[in-house]
């Protein structure tokens, strides 16, 4: 299985693939595919990348992953629990190059329109996860019927963009194979000190080269992605461990500087760590 691109296993002339991983981890390599992704985790969690940006995923998360867009689910494999999720596979032709233009489905183009950067719903699930969970018990009209009304729970519901820029090249694989190595590496090693000719030795470039090549790829430095991923796994431990102080989490994720941390969390979520936990 290659890192990158990565082929949906789909018979030929199938225009519709419903997939259930029933996994105690996700498959965690970086990955693109030409498919358009609507997945509902039913159970599971963990941290997943989307184009340039680091988010987390839940249990009960509904979220949609563009054509082509570089992404990797990384499970939390510190829940015990197996993950579990459901996904819809398509692509704008997958029922003829003019159906979605039909003036019958006119409304569905905001939908694909808002795929390219992927997206989290936020409102309507409990009208979207039951069609969902009947996938499983229908034949094949009867999904594509889902995954219209699916579509069109979506074009109803509250959204927020997975990423805010996405590479427009399809990856080679080497290319797929670097991202990914760097990708894991920082989500390894995110609570140490990671210097720039570290990183850039893993991804076997130049200092120079490997800045280029990673800003141009995801529109940002590679030293702004970890501390994205320093905040994100900070959120975590707020919630999860309320008994820490935020001092200690700030060094158990990286930052040194209880100051720097403070500054860093606002930046990234419009607010201070506190007032983030007691959100929860």
């Amino acid at each position: 299985m290659k890192v990158l691109p990565f082929k949906i296993p789909k018979p030929k002339n199938e225009a519709l693939v419903y997939q259930i991983d029933r996994e105690q981890v996700f498959y965690d390599q970086l990955h693109q595919h030409g498919e358009i992704q609507i997945s509902y985790v039913e159970k599971g969690a963990g941290s997943l990348i989307v184009g340039d940006s680091i988010n987390e995923y839940k249990a009960g998360d509904v979220l949609v992953i563009g054509s082509f867009i570089p992404h990797v689910f990384r499970s939390d494999t510190r829940i015990k629990e197996e993950s579990l999720m459901h996904t819809l596979f398509f692509d704008q032709d997958s029922f003829g190059t003019d159906f979605f233009q039909l003036t019958d489905l006119s409304s569905t183009q905001n939908f694909f329109k808002k795929s390219v950067f992927g997206m989290r719903i936020l409102s309507r699930k409990s009208k979207i996860i039951p069609l969902f969970n009947a996938l499983s018990h229908q034949n094949k009209v009867e999904q594509i019927a889902s995954l219209l009304m699916i579509i069109n729970q979506i074009n109803k519901s509250k959204t927020t963009p997975l990423s805010s820029f996405v590479y427009r090249k399809s990856f080679t694989d080497d290319e797929g194979k670097r991202m990914s190595q760097v990708y894991e590496y920082a989500m390894e090693r995110y609570a140490e000190p990671i210097t720039l000719d570290e990183i850039a030795e893993r991804a076997n470039m130049s200092k120079n080269a490997f800045c280029r090549y990673f800003k141009k790829r995801t529109n940002k430095t590679f030293f702004q992605f970890l501390i994205e991923i320093r905040i994100e796994n900070a959120c975590k431990i707020l919630i999860k461990n309320p008994e820490l102080s935020v001092a200690a989490i700030a060094e158990q994720c990286g930052f040194n500087n209880i100051a720097n941390f403070n500054r860093k969390f606002k930046t990234f979520k419009n607010c201070t760590p506190t007032q983030y936990r007691n959100q929860f």
